[in-house]
């Protein structure tokens, strides 16, 4: 697979069956990866926990759940951590031992080799399991209460059903009750299968020059919540996608 040099010169690649790139090529993707999921996560649900169980949708080129390891042991994270991620495509999974990941997360080297062979890895504090699955059917059987998703699959576009109301139905039951999840996409009609469901809506504002994302969590977060309901009422369009 072909890398490309993203915004922030850190590797992403581009997927031909999807007509997409893993990551925003502008923001790039250590970037990504850093402001629009793990700083919020550490912010909002992981920073005071002793146990923390995050769902990654979908695993991919790992750029997330590497990123929050790399994050936790800078800030000196003391607690376990259990990282679950489904992601079908095993061919790009068994790459990734070669991938030129940044230099920030060689010493991660050990967790990408594992991951990339037995799709597991686990020691005294951290756990963190590939699912060879497709999401949507894999979460009708999931039982592990999360604290957090990280929800960055393709687009809506070009992977409809994991966007809809009733895929994010299935999130909430996944989920605590003050489950929180944070998405690349500022689509309205995300917003709103997200708040049709429970829960409050957020702009997560990166720095500048970073694109703007989504935080959405069951219990209020200490920042400008999104009017959904006045959204709704100027404008007639602003409806949830739907299986």
């Amino acid at each position: 697979m072909k890398t490309i040099v993203s915004g922030d010169g850190s590797r992403t690649c581009y997927c031909e069956a999807a007509g997409e790139h893993y990551h925003s090529t502008k923001d790039g993707a250590f970037t990504e990866a850093l402001y629009k999921h793990v700083l919020p996560a550490w912010a909002y649900r992981i920073n005071g926990r002793s146990t923390v169980t995050v769902l990654d949708i979908c695993f991919g080129l790992g750029y997330n759940t590497l990123v929050l390891i790399w994050y936790l042991r800078r800030q000196g994270y003391a607690g376990r951590l259990r990282i679950f991620s489904p992601e079908q495509d095993l061919e790009l999974l068994s790459s990734l031992a070669d991938f030129p990941y940044p230099e920030d997360l060689a010493d991660l080297a050990p967790i990408i080799r594992d991951l990339a062979v037995n799709l597991v890895y686990r020691d005294a504090r951290l756990s963190i399991a590939i699912i060879a699955a497709e999401a949507r059917n894999w979460l009708k059987q999931f039982k592990a209460p999360v604290d957090i998703v990280f929800h960055d699959p393709f687009s809506p576009a070009q992977n409809h059903k994991l966007w809809t109301y009733e895929y994010f139905a299935e999130l909430k039951r996944s989920g605590r009750d003050d489950l929180l999840i944070t998405t690349y996409s500022t689509a309205t009609a995300v917003r709103m299968g997200l708040f049709e469901n429970g829960f409050h809506i957020y702009e997560n504002r990166p720095p500048a020059k970073v694109r703007t994302a989504t935080l959405a969590s069951l219990t209020p977060l200490p920042l400008p919540e999104i009017d959904m309901v006045l959204k709704q009422r100027r404008n007639l369009k602003a409806i949830s996608l739907h299986d």
